[in-house]
């Protein structure tokens, strides 16, 4: 099973860009899709709707920013919109998820305060509660996870450019790498770092143009820590550009069928 996760900057943005053209031609069972920055009911052309897939879209509800999205081969058995937190925390982000019998995959956007500082509480509220929500999750042991999408902050020093001069800034506060470690803690794993160990694999430069400026790895794959001998391939996509992101594509010796 392969399953390729980019945020897009914007989807109407990035299907100008060649999106849909490149992805028709990498034979991926499940794409998960973040940052479309529309409402659903603008994207009914037919380039959003590839053939062979099923599409499923997650919006802001009222503006133009965030959502997520979901293409699919294979007719999953339940979907599930947002993560229920309390208060309302899990609006900042979006979050879309499609069931099959044993195992679920999310399309996952996290808040960012990269640009505001003062959203930087509001950014730890959200983590904490996604942080109880994968402990409660990890508990099910008949149900696999993984989850595909920009989390907005970097786990360790390798996955930033120039560490030293970041570590003060939000996506690479020392908190925050706390958190992600303590994933490892509550039963997952990075499928991307458990394929790939090669240095300088970054998935997004704040300048907005790859290659110039800082580079980060905030955008991967966090998965069940059972799923860890599924992990065959992964690599992060760098010959073509469609947003300030790149792909991230990872193979799993996984096989799903439609019906479940």
């Amino acid at each position: 099973m392969r399953i390729i996760s980019l945020s897009v900057d914007g989807i109407h943005q990035a299907a100008q860009r060649g999106l849909y053209n490149w992805l028709s031609g990498q034979d991926a069972d499940v794409i998960c899709l973040q940052d479309l920055r529309c409402l659903e009911y603008e994207m009914d052309d037919d380039i959003f709707h590839p053939k062979g897939y099923n599409a499923y879209f997650l919006d802001s509800g009222t503006q133009h920013y965030n959502g997520v999205a979901i293409y699919t081969r294979q007719l999953p058995k339940a979907l599930i919109y947002d993560l229920g937190f309390p208060n309302n925390i899990d609006m900042r982000g979006r979050y879309l998820q499609i069931d099959f019998s044993d195992l679920s995959i999310g399309s996952f956007l996290a808040p960012s305060a990269l640009n505001d500082i003062a959203l930087q509480e509001a950014k730890a509220q959200f983590f904490d509660g996604l942080q109880a929500y994968l402990a409660k999750l990890s508990g099910k042991k008949r149900r696999d996870f993984i989850f595909c999408g920009n989390w907005a902050m970097a786990a360790q020093k390798a996955d930033v450019s120039n560490p030293e001069t970041q570590i003060n800034q939000s996506g690479f506060l020392p908190e925050e790498q706390q958190w992600m470690a303590q994933l490892l803690q509550v039963g997952y794993i990075d499928a991307f770092r458990q394929s790939n160990k090669d240095k300088d694999e970054y998935s997004w430069w704040p300048s907005g143009t790859p290659d110039k400026g800082e580079a980060w790895r905030i955008d991967t794959h966090i998965v069940s820590s059972s799923l860890k001998k599924c992990v065959e391939y992964a690599i992060i996509y760098k010959n073509q550009l469609f947003s300030s992101h790149l792909p991230v594509i990872v193979d799993y010796d996984i096989e799903i069928e439609s019906g479940y």
